[in-house]
């Protein structure tokens, strides 16, 4: 199992300051994908929290919207917005909603609705093409996402028109709101579907920092190819009475007690 870094674990206690006002949120959804959406503002993107809108950025859409609150410790430690604005995630009046919003700095598009991130990718991809940018588009999606079918007729659009600059990110933790992926539908053979709608494959731990900045950094790998990373995920990450467990994909009722004890397994209590 990896094994979480300072870093790592700083991002997840500021994910856990956007649950002490509401006392609810989507906390699995959120912990899975911490390293991959670290990696990619970190070490791989181009962007400027200063400038949001600077034409040649890369583009990154969270398709999986319920993990917001991943996406947004990442962007206000980077500077997108003041850090102590988590706090107010999901609170009347709070810009930092359930999924993201656009009218938040540096959102590239709302996402409350599951399906809708890789077509709006095709479309971020080819502009940045026809207007000869370098921008790449990174989506990342929830398994449990890929059951809806706008998905793989994207993915059939970005391999036609050979969108190298087309990067989609599966968080594969398994799970999803009412069970294991492989009960409610089943993705398996995953790297063969992907492989037959003419993607390069990489295959890799989603928690591994050193291999997915390796990963991100070898893109593109196959002239005229659109990637796509499998990340093998834990849902719930780095809290073991959560890990692998469906019914944290959605939490209420946190209270203070559980908020101490959630941070005490961060800090290895």
């Amino acid at each position: 199992m990896t094994k979480l870094d300072d870093r790592s674990i700083y991002l997840r206690k500021l994910i856990m300051t956007g649950l002490e006002e509401t006392k609810k949120g989507h906390i699995g959804s959120a912990l899975s994908f911490v390293e991959i959406v670290r990696v990619l503002y970190d070490d791989i993107m181009n962007y400027d929290p200063k400038d949001p809108k600077m034409p040649d950025r890369d583009r990154f859409v969270l398709g999986k919207g319920q993990g917001s609150l991943a996406l947004y410790a990442v962007m206000a430690d980077k500077g997108f917005f003041p850090v102590e604005e988590i706090k107010t995630y999901t609170m009347p009046g709070s810009r930092l909603g359930i999924a993201p919003e656009t009218f938040v700095p540096g959102i590239e598009m709302s996402s409350g609705s599951l399906g809708h991130a890789m077509p709006f990718g095709i479309g971020l991809a080819l502009s940045a093409r026809l207007q000869n940018r370098p921008s790449r588009v990174y989506m990342a999606v929830g398994d449990g996402e890929l059951s809806e079918g706008s998905n793989w007729e994207a993915a059939l659009a970005a391999s036609k028109h050979k969108l190298e600059n087309y990067i989609v990110i599966v968080d594969y933790n398994k799970y999803q709101i009412g069970g294991s992926v492989e009960e409610v539908t089943g993705l398996e053979p995953l790297v063969d579907k992907w492989v037959s709608f003419g993607f390069d494959v990489i295959e890799l731990d989603g928690h591994d920092v050193e291999a997915l900045r390796k990963a991100f950094k070898s893109i593109p790998r196959q002239n005229g190819k659109p990637t796509v990373l499998i990340c093998h995920t834990i849902k719930g990450k780095g809290i073991d009475f959560m890990e692998n467990d469906y019914r944290w994909h959605w939490k209420g009722g946190i209270d203070a007690e559980l908020m101490t004890r959630m941070m005490n397994k961060l800090e290895g209590k």
